[in-house]
């Protein structure tokens, strides 16, 4: 066993990661889009973690303080649900807790451009994008994605994080046939996963979530904690394609294929290569 950690460094850390999570079960607290939410949740208990999606401005007061960390994506942003948004990310502040943005469709509209800009000002540790999303995030400009699906690779990101990663402080996460994490500075690559997950609406928002679960148990080290969410999550999928025919049961398998992954396959399996 001390042999295979050795070779694979980043399948030591990323057990170390789903393991602790599972015997701490934290709780997160997730402000998310209405399509997201059943997913994001079963992802989250799937892989040990309590999911709450809790996002009336009321609560927030009462409720975040208690949490271990925060999740905001605006896939179906309203008006009336952004100062909760901003208001989570304040108490997740104030209390020391960690929280991750999803800036779901970023491009999509002004109006999303500029919340997903104040949310920043928030400083989240995370911030989870496509490739197209990430860019307009970085360049603050509107138009360079489909809705929600990216035109570009995340290769094609990569300068655009690194930059986005400098002037917000975060870390910044591409997702694409390789997803890559960057702190401005370094940069790795998580090469697990299959494209027939880009099929299955609000995986990109269940890989966020898990990205948050596993921030919550070590948020000193969230480059680390978001590369190893992205493989775990990529990993449960190549497993769980074993026993799908489409989309619609690589769901369920993944879901079944993240509750039951155990120490062997991720020591074995987890790819993540350094690109700096």
């Amino acid at each position: 066993m001390a042999e295979q950690e050795e070779t694979n460094p980043w399948g030591s850390k990323s057990w170390s990661y789903l393991s602790t999570l599972r015997q701490q079960s934290p709780l997160i607290q997730c402000i998310t889009n209405l399509v997201s939410m059943d997913l994001m949740a079963n992802t989250l208990l799937a892989a040990g973690a309590s999911p709450a999606m809790i996002h009336s401005i009321l609560e927030i007061p009462d409720f975040t303080p208690h949490t271990q960390s925060v999740l905001i994506n605006v896939g179906t942003l309203t008006p009336e649900w952004l100062p909760a948004m901003k208001a989570a990310a304040g108490v997740a502040n104030q209390f020391g807790k960690p929280w991750v943005l999803d800036p779901a469709a970023v491009g999509a509209s002004g109006f999303r451009l500029k919340a997903c800009l104040e949310l920043i000002e928030l400083k989240p540790t995370v911030i989870r994008g496509n490739g197209s999303e990430i860019i307009s995030l970085s360049m603050a400009s509107i138009g360079s994605g489909k809705g929600a699906d990216s035109l570009h690779e995340s290769s094609d990101a990569l300068e655009a994080a690194k930059s986005l990663a400098k002037s917000s402080g975060a870390i910044v996460a591409i997702s694409g046939s390789v997803d890559f994490v960057t702190d401005g500075q370094r940069v790795v690559g998580a090469h697990n996963g299959l494209p027939m997950m880009q099929k299955i609406t609000a995986s990109g928002c269940a890989v966020t979530a898990l990205i948050a679960a596993f921030v919550a148990i070590d948020p000193t080290h969230a480059f680390e904690a978001t590369a190893s969410a992205f493989s775990v999550f990529g990993l449960a999928g190549e497993i769980g394609m074993g026993s799908a025919k489409g989309p619609a049961s690589l769901r369920m398998h993944l879901i079944d294929s993240l509750y039951a992954l155990d120490q062997e396959t991720v020591l074995h399996r987890v790819k993540i290569t350094s690109f700096s």
